[in-house]
């Protein structure tokens, strides 16, 4: 069973910017592929950025050339660059990382963007 812990969320000010990270222990295999989330206060979990297994990037439009997915194979971790924040990107931040078909997702960790 892989185990995803995300770190890295916190309070920003707006304009600012925040590198959230997604590790995975236990019994690991290569992470496929793998997929940052959020969900806001009152709203629904929202997809944000995927990357593939041959590294090729999506992202919603919401933060398309401000966030940047990449990650370090060697580390089996994922990354999420946040870039120009903005108070409506305040969520919970949550990873999802697929490894050998299995799909498994973190805790979450906060995010709150103040004005």
């Amino acid at each position: 069973q892989v185990h995803v812990v995300e770190s890295g969320g916190g309070l920003v000010q707006a304009g600012g910017s925040l590198r959230l990270s997604c590790a995975t222990s236990g019994r690991t295999f290569r992470i496929n592929s793998a997929a940052w989330h959020r969900q806001a206060p009152g709203k629904e979990r929202e997809w944000v950025a995927g990357i593939t297994s041959g590294d090729s990037t999506n992202y919603a439009a919401s933060v398309k050339d401000r966030f940047t997915i990449s990650r370090d194979n060697a580390k089996n971790t994922v990354y999420l660059q946040m870039n120009s924040l903005k108070p409506e990107d305040t969520a919970v931040y949550y990873c999802s990382v697929v490894s050998l078909g299995v799909n498994s997702w973190g805790q979450g960790t906060q995010v709150t963007v103040s004005s």
